[in-house]
């Protein structure tokens, strides 16, 4: 998969957004961190599959999803050439608690200009192309994290009219949204973010190639590339050494199984580790999520979802809660 480089910033921005069939405006995608793995048994609710109504063993992933606090919102335009243009941004005095001069420089709000901007936006309500909101998370709430710098995103609002989400946009500035608002149990969601790093690999960990025979005239090394790369110029396929893993990444399709707000439902003997105890609101996966724990993951409605898929969460016999130490 490529590119096979370094990510850029350990909280990727959400490239490509979907259009869902929404009747009220909402947030399109949530920001969490990686607590760790578990498995629980469930009774298997998919029409069609060979468990269909039988108690199932499957993994799960837990990522703990303080609510975030809206700071700015953001209008765009259609440019001259059909891009999409910044036509003006409203921002709020963000909350003593959040710190967010951590991150960002002190934002000086004058109610007056913000009033005024609400009353062009209202009357430009025909140019107005996308609205999106600047959310802050609150790594102070999660019980795993030490840090007090929030993560800011850029997040998409969608559903209703545009009036409906401009209105919406102004009305959740410096105000807590819960992960609740923006997804619910039994729906699928892509995961985006950074994969764990490994460093500098060679080509037989990086890419699996077969390493050369021992007895093959060792002095010219068995862990070469040789004539697998063409003498003129290696293509862009041949394998190659160098960076392995801290790559951005997306995972299509993760079914939520659960949300919940009493972190001790999920958390095992002794906490997770190199996290700790789930002390605020949490999103139950099926499978695995890439990344080290403390990891932020942007959960986001698919872009692709499922043609046949069951919306309806499974229920959950069992979480094991034995110790992971």
């Amino acid at each position: 998969m490529r590119p096979r480089k370094r990510a850029a910033r350990m909280l990727p921005r959400v490239k490509s957004w979907p259009e869902p069939d929404l009747e009220a405006p909402r947030l399109l995608a949530f920001v969490g961190y990686k607590v760790g793995m578990t498995h629980a048994i469930i009774v298997d609710n998919r029409p069609g599959s060979m468990t269909y109504g039988q108690e199932r063993a499957v993994p799960v992933t837990v990522v703990e999803t303080p609510p975030v606090i809206p700071l700015g919102a953001r209008f765009y335009t259609y440019g001259a050439a059909g891009e999409l243009k910044t036509l003006t941004e409203v921002w709020t005095e963000p909350p003593r608690e959040l710190e967010a001069w951590r991150k960002i420089p002190t934002v000086s709000v004058d109610p007056r200009k913000n009033e005024h901007r609400s009353r062009e936006l209202l009357e430009q309500v025909d140019r107005i192309a996308q609205v999106s909101v600047l959310a802050a998370t609150q790594p102070r709430l999660a019980g795993g994290l030490s840090k007090k710098v929030p993560d800011i995103l850029e997040i998409r609002v969608w559903g209703g009219s545009v009036l409906d989400r401009v209105n919406y946009s102004l009305s959740v500035l410096g105000k807590p949204i819960a992960v609740t608002d923006v997804f619910s149990p039994g729906q699928y969601v892509d995961v985006i973010g950074v994969t764990k790093g490994k460093g500098f690999q060679g080509v037989i960990r990086r890419f699996g190639v077969r390493e050369l025979p021992r007895w093959h005239k060792h002095r010219k090394g068995s862990r070469r590339i040789g004539a697998r790369s063409p003498a003129i110029g290696a293509l862009s396929t041949a394998p190659q050494p160098g960076q392995m893993g801290f790559h951005r990444r997306t995972e299509f399709n993760k079914w939520i199984l659960s949300i919940g707000d009493n972190g001790y439902e999920v958390t095992p003997s002794g906490g997770f580790p190199h996290y700790g105890i789930v002390r605020s609101m949490y999103v139950l996966l099926m499978g695995s999520a890439f990344g080290p724990p403390k990891r932020p993951l942007v959960l986001r409605w698919p872009v692709r979802p499922p043609a046949k898929a069951v919306l309806e969460p499974p229920r959950i016999v069992h979480i094991s809660l034995e110790s992971k130490q």
